[in-house]
């Protein structure tokens, strides 16, 4: 069972007003109400979604930052790299 709803006041652009009259109207939406509740949810639902995200990438960091394997020093790495672009280079040619 869901919780008692409770009524606030919300100011929205003209704009705003314009497009929930039209899909209220439309007949999407049986009241304002429920299209403000649906986009609500879709909110929610986002920021959940980048919380986990964020979440997911903090613990990657954290598994590389904690990673007991050496670290390669710096010069390795560019040279790595340029050998690889050098390689991608010839094959493009």
């Amino acid at each position: 069972m869901s919780a008692p709803a409770e009524k606030i006041s919300i100011t929205v652009t003209p704009a705003m007003k314009r497009v929930l009259e039209e899909r209220v109207a439309s007949g999407q939406f049986a009241s304002a109400s429920e299209l403000m509740r649906e986009a609500f949810r879709t909110w929610q639902r986002q920021q959940d979604e980048h919380e986990e995200r964020l979440a997911s990438l903090r613990a990657r960091i954290d598994r590389s930052m904690n990673d007991p394997r050496p670290g390669i020093p710096a010069e390795e790495v560019f040279d790595r790299l340029k050998k690889m672009h050098e390689k991608n280079l010839k094959a493009a040619s």
